[in-house]
């Protein structure tokens, strides 16, 4: 059976545009090679740490929400920590709780952007 993750990830912030969109490139592939499929995406930006990581303190924040079997996490983690662009992740496996309330987030995003079109 399929688990759904939610993994979000900081960028070291010394990257430019294109290096940050290969990079994310880069764990997408990651992902849907190891035949995972990516439910959603979110790019959060270059924002403030809560403390400094190597000096910096500031990262570009990145999130995917995705299934795959649970062998393809540890696979992930080590490119993680391969990567010294990549500076933090966390990968957390969501229960059905998680699941609907991410879904439910999602689609209230949607409602709002309706709203002001």
């Amino acid at each position: 059976m399929l688990n759904q993750y939610e993994t979000v990830f900081i960028l070291t912030p010394v990257l430019s545009e294109s290096q940050v969109k290969e990079t994310v490139d880069k764990f997408r592939k990651v992902i849907t090679a190891g035949k995972g499929k990516i439910v959603h995406e979110e790019d959060w930006g270059l924002k403030k740490l809560a403390y400094p990581i190597q000096k910096k303190s500031t990262g570009f924040y990145h999130l995917f929400e995705f299934t795959c079997d649970g062998s393809l996490i540890e696979k992930i983690e080590v490119e993680f920590k391969r990567d010294e662009r990549i500076i933090r992740f966390l990968t957390m496996k969501m229960d059905k709780y998680a699941i609907a309330y991410a879904e439910k987030k999602r689609n209230l995003k949607k409602e709002k952007k309706v709203e002001e079109v």
